[in-house]
């Protein structure tokens, strides 16, 4: 049997494909328009602190994960966390404000594949399961970032 959280992430991926190239042409990056943030998802996933917490519990998995930790083999984790907190911090409605680098320059030379970015997706969903984040405001996170999959996958 399959699980529900396997069916969204692959209704996510399907919906982010049909419409990124809509997306792609209307917006800079996506952190470029915090306008976008569903109502509550900063609050709901527990503000700053929260976030500071899921994203510390993310990238411990991301660089262990097998399928994709090598790819994090150059990047010092601290600074790692650091840029996702504030990212997700002001994609999800927060006061912070990201300012490292559009999506498609920071992953323009790491050879990624959409198997690669599966799996991100995969290690994101466990840190959210672990941290405790109920099912309806993973899935409310996971929509803003579906679209960046066409700046982030760059081996096709």
């Amino acid at each position: 049997m399959t699980h529900p959280k396997t069916l969204i992430t692959l209704a996510l991926a399907l919906g982010s494909l049909l419409v990124a190239p809509a997306f792609a042409q209307t917006t800079a990056a996506p952190s470029a328009n915090p306008a976008a943030a569903p109502a509550g998802l900063y609050q709901a996933l527990g503000e700053k602190p929260g976030i500071t917490r899921l994203m510390d519990d993310f990238v411990n998995r991301l660089v262990q994960d097998p399928r994709i930790g090598g790819h994090f083999k150059e990047v010092k984790p601290s600074a790692l966390k650091e840029s996702l907190t504030d990212q997700i911090c002001q994609l999800s409605g927060g006061p912070c404000q990201y300012e490292g680098a559009d999506m498609k320059s920071a992953h323009a030379d790491m050879d990624i594949n959409k198997g690669h970015f599966n799996a991100l997706v995969e290690v994101l969903q466990t840190a959210m399961d672990a941290q405790g984040i109920p099912f309806a405001q993973q899935n409310r996170l996971l929509a803003l970032l579906a679209p960046m999959h066409r700046d982030v996958i760059t081996v096709r």
